[in-house]
């Protein structure tokens, strides 16, 4: 299952969005450097989206686990991966289960699922793997793979697949009333009626 799209080498991609130097020598946070619009929430890729410190915009989200292990069946030189509720790896890349395992194994030393991981080579056998817990909720009857739910004084727009949609989603909804009565909650199809969700407060 493929949940995200290559625009540019995957290395590259990984060192943008998850923060990292750009020799990828060890996952190090850094600040973005041209903030977005604050009210955006932050990217499933854990980027940040707008200035910090404004209300109702998080801080950059830093990895929950930063390690390295030794996964000698592991193709490539990057992969990212969800690590559902019950365990089941989601990957989009062409990874054999037996190569991803050993780089779950080791977050998982540390941090349950569900998760998000991103891991890079770095040298021969021996790969980095950072991971942050994410947020999954089931939701029944939703088409499409990308929902967004923006709440602000009264009014609610529902966008699936960037089309705004008539009806509801009592799910996304009491997500977000979590937050406070102004918010936004985006929300990825992960597999079958699993969704990983991000919410911030307006």
């Amino acid at each position: 299952m493929a949940w995200f799209r290559r625009r540019q080498p995957l290395h590259r991609k990984l060192a943008e969005q998850g923060g990292l130097r750009d020799d990828l020598d060890w996952f190090e946070p850094r600040e973005p450097a041209v903030p977005a619009a604050a009210a955006e929430p932050p990217g499933f890729d854990g980027e940040a989206r707008g200035a910090a410190g404004i209300h109702g915009v998080p801080r950059r989200r830093r990895w929950d686990v930063v390690t390295t292990v030794e996964a000698s069946e592991a193709r490539g030189d990057a992969v990212q991966f969800v690590a559902l509720p019950d365990g089941v790896l989601v990957v989009g890349e062409d990874e054999p289960a037996e190569g991803l395992a050993p780089l779950a194994d080791a977050v998982e030393r540390t941090l349950q699922p569900p998760y998000r991981a991103e891991a890079v080579r770095r040298a021969g056998t021996t790969w980095a793997v950072a991971a942050r817990t994410i947020d999954v909720v089931r939701i029944q009857g939703l088409d499409g793979d990308e929902a967004e739910l923006a709440v602000t004084d009264g009014d609610r727009i529902l966008r699936v697949d960037g089309r705004t949609t008539f009806g509801g989603v009592p799910e996304l909804e009491r997500v977000g009333r979590e937050r406070g009565s102004e918010y936004v909650v985006r929300a990825h199809r992960l597999d079958g009626q699993l969704w990983e969700v991000e919410t911030s407060a307006l």
